[in-house]
């Protein structure tokens, strides 16, 4: 899983905990955010007023601030929306790139609905959608699923969030007020078809990324993998075998797999080409594969080819075509 989806796995275990024992807690996260440089866009953190903080938001640097805004929280609401900054220096010494704003809103667990734990302890592709008032001091969450049809525009963001498979938020604002939207999708399973050093190596690269791997040795295994994963899945054809990757790239067709991709020669690729018009596969459909695979980062190594390999993978999940960050013109963390 990601590793942001992990650490609100970790984070349910625990508010399911405290839930249960009736502690006032909160539940801190960010809403708008500059600078700070990379860092984990989908970080939350629970807040004890005593001073217990679980979870990690901004490496600590806000620990006691967030501390102190939770103890003053006003009785009766169910929101405070707090603004914290951190300057260069701090931001060294808490070892972040550089500085910056943001604007953190804290909510007590009993505003939280208890569905929102438990499904992402389970693992399920989940999102929260909370509604703020124009004072951000009362809060409504709700909670999607991946499975659910978008109605409003706060739910079809949610929706578009989840099939990124990467855990992230985004705040929409309205004449209500503020909406933040938080996804936290099930992880990437890589179904990797083929054996060898190559597979290995992609398979240690998936999972340094929070993803899942699996292996499959033949095309009934691969075809079993893909369906037990079907909303997650991404499939990596290493084999160069017609009878197993023709029918297994047909099936991730099928299966409407949002990655497919098979490693080879321009030679090889226009072979499965034609082995896959010829089993009835459309040109649409087609063109849905990544084949050579991979970005064109100059690999040769197994290393290099796996880092190729799961860039792509990256890129088409999180709809961007993998070109050089200065031609871009829009932000850099969406």
């Amino acid at each position: 899983m990601t590793m942001g989806t992990a650490q609100m796995r970790e984070l349910a275990e625990t508010a399911r905990q405290w839930v249960s024992e009736g502690r006032e807690a909160f539940l801190a996260r960010p809403v708008t955010e500059q600078g700070f440089g990379p860092r984990e866009p989908a970080g939350a953190m629970l807040v004890d007023p005593r001073g217990e903080c679980v979870g990690s938001l901004y490496r600590g640097v806000f620990d006691a601030e967030l501390v102190a805004e939770a103890g003053a929280m006003a009785p009766g609401a169910s929101a405070r929306l707090c603004e914290v900054s951190v300057r260069r220096a701090e931001a060294e010494g808490a070892g972040l790139t550089c500085g910056g704003g943001a604007e953190v809103l804290l909510q007590p667990l009993a505003a939280v609905p208890v569905e929102w734990w438990d499904l992402l302890g389970q693992g399920a592709g989940v999102a929260l959608v909370t509604r703020l008032d124009e004072a951000a001091v009362y809060a409504e969450s709700v909670v999607v699923r991946a499975a659910d049809r978008p109605g409003t525009d706060a739910e079809r963001r949610a929706a578009e969030l989840l099939a990124t498979r990467r855990a992230g938020r985004d705040a929409l604002y309205g004449e209500s007020g503020l909406v933040l939207i938080e996804a936290y999708p099930s992880a990437p399973h890589v179904v990797i078809c083929g054996g060898g050093e190559l597979a290995e190596v992609i398979a240690r690269q998936v999972r340094l990324l929070g993803w899942e791997a699996v292996t499959a040795s033949g095309a009934g295994a691969a075809r079993k993998a893909l369906v037990e994963y079907r909303e997650a899945a991404c499939l990596v054809v290493l084999t160069h075998e017609p009878e197993f990757d023709v029918p297994t790239l047909r099936t991730g067709l099928e299966l409407g797999v949002p990655y497919v991709g098979a490693l080879g020669s321009r030679k090889t690729t226009a072979r499965r080409r034609e082995g896959l018009l010829a089993a009835g596969v459309g040109e649409a459909e087609l063109a849905r594969v990544h084949g050579p695979i991979g970005l064109d980062l100059g690999a040769r190594t197994p290393a290099e080819t796996a880092l190729a390999i799961c860039a792509e993978i990256l890129g088409v999940l999180g709809g961007r075509d993998g070109g050089a960050m200065r031609d871009t013109t829009g932000p850099l963390n969406p």
